[in-house]
């Protein structure tokens, strides 16, 4: 029953979320704006971590279930993308290692701002 309630919860911020994507003139995705409204709610404490954790573990587990779809479309449409493959194949590259460097500096301000906060307590 905890996870069908905690499932609940997921859906309807997920929800709501789309239901944004029509109320904002911005070119994000409904899912977008449902990840950003449960982290905000998680932040000021409307929805407690509890709230959602097991769950939220659950569906990151199952994740790359989720991702053998787009694997198949991708080979269905091999023929428009072997036009485009060395693009691609320095496109991809380029852009992990960015993403990863960017995501690896955030972490560490965020960690240091944590660290320096307890110093001061």
């Amino acid at each position: 029953m905890r996870f069908i309630k905690q499932l609940g919860i997921i859906l309807g911020i997920a929800g709501i979320g789309e239901g944004m994507r029509y109320l904002i003139p911005l070119p994000v995705p409904g899912s977008i704006y449902g990840l950003l409204l449960l982290l905000v709610l998680l932040i000021l404490k409307v929805i407690k971590l509890e709230q959602v954790e097991q769950t939220g573990k659950f569906l990151i587990e199952i994740m790359p279930v989720m991702f053998i779809q787009p694997a198949a479309g991708i080979i269905k449409s091999w023929g428009q993308i072997e036009e485009m493959l060395v693009p691609l194949c320095v496109m991809i590259p380029v852009s992990t290692c960015l993403v990863l460097a960017v995501t690896g500096k955030v972490t560490d301000k965020i960690f240091n701002r944590k660290e320096g906060k307890g110093r001061d307590e």
